[in-house]
């Protein structure tokens, strides 16, 4: 299928790339700020704007919930509900398949949910996950896939990549009949399932890369597997997806993460972490995450990072910071949040321009102390 990515740039494994889509240009090695519910929390889409966001990740089962597709329908599509004009990528609903398992049952014809909302029950096939991205009008959308639990035995986790593979062959079916109707249809990318198991990868690679997706996301990675199993699967399943093609690590974002996932050769990120550690006091800087509330910062009048360029760093302090949290300011998440995400987003840029440099090495080497402070990179899943 047609994609409009193309590749020019390298350092090692790492890519330098550029994506387009029908709202816009997106540089890669990217990361995504997390909308779930078609907004990212406390910041406003001329925040992400400002900020130099390029694409933001919405939720296909949450909005399909609420506020619901004939509402999304009746405003034109999600960027107009919004009033966010650059692209989106929706996630189809996996996530939920693990993160809501006691709300969910699993059939061979779809998932049926019960809403975590109002209790009510709704059956997604995969088919009419695309149904509802296509009323969502997202620029990248996804398969339904299931995102089995780690602690699942292997001999299930077979079922499930098998089940993975014929959910995505009839996504894309669905989606092929949209581009035959003339609807605006988007990138539909495949997910590779598998678990911790290489063999489970390639079983899962062998079934999707046939169908001939846009892109290729890799999921299932970072739900409570060990660290080190974590990247192994990463290491394994990163090389062997197409080189012509996007390649998108899912639920995946710290500094540390970003660098030992574009070593690999991935492009594309999403994750809560700098929203909701900036609603938890939690601010990030070169050395890694900072618990702004402590009281060592109660007398501390200098910016959070001083080489940051965001509108937090430029006007406020962190004694200011932690005064607004210990008070209970709604500014205070406010402002920690423009912080986080422009951090994020500020990271990707030097990684992309190390790439261009050919010296991603070194930026690893300058942000060592990510990978050797225990424990700062875990944070709960999405939900």
């Amino acid at each position: 299928m047609n994609v409009d990515f193309h590749l020019f740039g390298r350092s090692g494994q790492a890519r330098r790339g550029v994506l387009r889509t029908a709202h816009g240009v997106v540089q890669t090695p990217s990361f995504m700020p997390v909308g779930t519910q078609g907004t990212v929390k406390a910041l406003t889409p001329a925040h992400l704007r400002q900020l130099r966001a390029q694409m933001i990740l919405a939720n296909t089962y949450h909005l399909y919930l609420r506020p619901g597709t004939e509402v999304i329908e009746a405003a034109g599509g999600l960027h107009r509900l919004m009033a966010w004009d650059g692209p989106i990528l929706t996630d189809s609903g996996g996530f939920q398949v693990f993160s809501l398992a006691p709300l969910r049952k699993i059939e061979e014809e779809g998932v049926e949910f019960q809403s975590h909302i109002d209790g009510s029950r709704h059956f997604l096939t995969p088919e009419k996950v695309i149904e509802i991205q296509a009323v969502l009008g997202s620029d990248v959308r996804m398969v339904l896939d299931e995102c089995p639990p780690p602690d699942k035995p292997k001999a299930y986790l077979e079922r499930s990549v098998e089940r993975t593979t014929r959910w995505a062959e009839r996504s894309l079916a669905a989606h092929r009949r949209q581009l035959e109707a003339g609807r605006p249809a988007g990138l539909l990318f495949g997910i590779v399932q598998g678990g911790v198991y290489p063999d489970l990868r390639q079983k899962s690679l062998d079934g999707l890369l046939g169908l001939d997706f846009p892109g290729y996301a890799i999921g299932g990675l970072s739900v409570g597997e060990k660290r080190g199993a974590y990247e192994e699967a990463l290491a394994f399943t990163a090389p062997r997806l197409p080189e012509d093609r996007p390649r998108y690590l899912m639920g995946v974002g710290t500094p540390k993460d970003f660098l030992l996932a574009v070593a690999q050769g991935i492009d594309l990120f999403d994750c809560v972490m700098p929203t909701r550690a900036a609603r938890n006091g939690a601010v990030f800087t070169a050395q890694g995450r900072v618990p702004i509330k402590r009281a060592e910062f109660k007398f501390d009048f200098g910016p959070i990072d001083e080489s940051c360029d965001c509108y937090t760093c430029r006007h406020f302090s962190r004694a200011y910071l932690r005064h607004l949290f210990v008070a209970k300011e709604i500014l205070g998440a406010v402002l920690a949040t423009i912080h986080n995400v422009r951090f994020f987003l500020r990271f990707m840029e030097m990684i992309r321009r190390s790439i261009e440099e050919d010296r991603f090495e070194a930026l690893i080497g300058r942000y060592r102390a990510w990978f050797e402070s225990p424990g700062q990179e875990d944070e709960e899943p999405d939900g």
